[in-house]
């Protein structure tokens, strides 16, 4: 989805943005497969799910997503309950820097987010099956349903919190309103600058 909020906000918030989370800065890196049985493999032993990000190196929307998860709060709450890992979905053709995850546009395809932006979030049970993602009800899209992507709307919010409670059901009623005013404290300084 392309970035409708101002520029000014958006790279005040990308100011010091941990390394916790990063792209990949080269084309060699491990393919879709790979990274998905990592991930299964990391969430079966940990007894959690996985959150999976589709993106690319230039989604500004995926920096603001990167900047949740290596928020110490955010992260204390959402690493209890997921395993992390990303997918390199949208990068340009021909950059030199930057290249797909191998098989990952196809296993993106595959969990529902074919043609659904940056970053297409969708969280996997312990076994790689998609249990919710962030393609939300919405009469007037296409197909009926529209990817909030990082949620800063109150209603793209509002689907991300139901995709905790479908994902994490044992976060606390606490810790998910904790999620909620962060989001929605960053949701206005994007709006806002």
């Amino acid at each position: 989805r392309i970035v409708r909020r101002g520029w000014f906000g958006i790279a005040a918030l990308l100011v010091g943005v941990s390394p916790t989370v990063m792209r990949a800065a080269t084309p060699e890196g491990p393919s879709a497969a790979v990274i998905l049985h990592r991930a299964e493999a990391k969430a079966q032993a940990e007894h959690k799910n996985i959150l999976l990000e589709f993106g690319a190196s230039w989604c500004v929307n995926c920096r603001l997503y990167d900047r949740m998860l290596n928020d110490a709060a955010m992260h204390g709450i959402l690493s209890k309950a997921f395993v992390f890992t990303t997918m390199d979905t949208g990068e340009t053709p021909g950059d030199t820097r930057h290249a797909n995850t191998p098989g990952g546009v196809r296993f993106e395809d595959e969990v529902g987010g074919k043609n659904a932006g940056w970053p297409f979030l969708v969280v996997l049970n312990a076994e790689g099956r998609p249990v919710v993602d962030s393609m939300r009800p919405d009469a007037k899209a296409p197909g009926g349903r529209t990817n909030i992507g990082y949620p800063v709307l109150p209603v793209e919010i509002d689907w991300f919190m139901k995709m905790m409670r479908r994902g994490a059901p044992a976060m606390s009623t606490a810790e998910r309103a904790e999620m909620r005013a962060w989001l929605q404290a960053q949701a206005r300084r994007i709006m806002h600058g």
